[in-house]
């Protein structure tokens, strides 16, 4: 009975390797938004030239939005691997981000969250500047998901701290 319970357990450990395609096709996800990146900044070089100030700054925010979301790919990407699936042997190199394999899981949904509502904040900002083209309703609706998202990172920290002080494991 032992051998089948050690059997089990082995490939439970091992299952976690079924994890890193996802994460794999996250680092996928950063070449194609890549793509998008360099569309959005022929079109601000387009807007520059030929557009109006408002046209330069929502291009502008277009390729902040992009390297938000890519820097929080990258995070998911990186830790989860880390987390959930082996370390990544980088050694002492020189360019490995200081966060890296010191972000746990509770980290991991603070920075995901933080991620999400600034990335929120920047499409909110977008609305605003192209405000004229929007209805109050579709702009209230924008206010209230980005509200939304705040409160839900709020609530994480809250819940995280209270965890932490519960001596709950990170």
């Amino acid at each position: 009975m032992k051998k089948v319970e050690d059997l089990l357990e082995s490939l439970v450990f091992r299952s976690r390797w079924l994890l890193a395609p996802f994460f794999f096709g996250l680092i996928l996800a950063i070449a194609a938004l890549l793509v998008k990146f360099a569309k959005q900044l022929a079109a601000l070089f387009v807007a520059v030239v030929a557009g109006g100030e408002q046209e330069v700054i929502v291009s502008i925010l277009a390729l902040i939005d992009s390297a938000l979301i890519a820097s929080l790919l990258l995070i998911i990407a990186f830790s989860g691997y880390e987390n959930f699936v082996s370390k990544i042997g980088t050694g002492d190199h020189e360019d490995r981000p200081a966060w890296m394999g010191k972000v746990g899981f509770s980290d991991l949904k603070l920075k995901m969250m933080g991620s999400i509502v600034a990335i929120s904040a920047v499409e909110l900002l977008k609305a605003f500047v192209d405000a004229y083209n929007l209805t109050n309703t579709q702009l209230g609706w924008r206010v209230g998901i980005h509200l939304a998202f705040v409160v839900s990172g709020v609530l994480f920290a809250v819940t995280d701290r209270i965890t932490e002080g519960k001596g709950g494991d990170h």
